[in-house]
């Protein structure tokens, strides 16, 4: 394989619920098939879901490991973030999963089939919730400076992943090679 087709290693952060899976699932629709050779983009080398890097020893490790060319800093407000990760409800006899903004049930904290009442995840309350993304901020506040400083931060502010989306693609696309690009050259 020659120079040219150099793969982009990407990282993309994100609080929990912030939309990073959404995104890295998008961009592997999107990227892979077009531009890759291979699909290194996101499998191997943009490490998502548990949020790695967290700490600035990782994130230093992964720079040693793999020349980071730019991370993806999905920066959605805590107040967005709480309410999505909230609104799921459920029916513990049942494993139905009510959502309040999608998929509600018919009369607020009861099951439309049973009319039992509905509870919530530890996990989804909202002080966890908060708990979790306190922590999530504290412990990656120093992981974005430094990404920052190496000049290969790039920050979309949003609290919709479709808008977010968009400037994402726009931006990937100033980093991805074409395709035609990379077979034009002999190696």
């Amino acid at each position: 394989m020659g120079a040219s087709a150099r793969l982009l290693r990407a990282v993309i952060m994100g609080a929990p619920g912030s939309g990073k899976g959404t995104v890295s699932s998008r961009i592997i629709k999107h990227f892979e098939l077009k531009h890759l050779s291979s699909g290194d983009l996101l499998r191997q080398n943009m490490l998502r879901g548990t949020g790695f890097p967290r700490t600035l020893p990782q994130a230093e490790a992964l720079d040693r490991a793999y020349q980071i060319d730019t991370v993806i800093n999905l920066n959605v407000p805590f107040e967005v973030i709480k309410q999505r990760l909230t609104a799921r409800w459920i029916h513990p006899a049942s494993g139905r999963v009510y959502n309040i903004e999608f998929n509600p049930p018919k009369t607020v904290g009861i099951d439309d089939l049973t009319g039992e009442p509905l509870i919530q995840r530890e996990d989804d309350k909202p002080e966890t919730v908060i708990k979790r993304l306190k922590a999530y901020e504290a412990q990656t506040e120093p992981v974005l400076e430094y990404y920052r400083k190496k000049g290969v931060l790039e920050t979309f502010s949003g609290t919709e992943t479709n808008k977010i989306w968009p400037n994402v693609y726009a931006f990937l696309q100033t980093k991805i090679p074409e395709a035609h690009q990379k077979d034009s050259v002999t190696p």
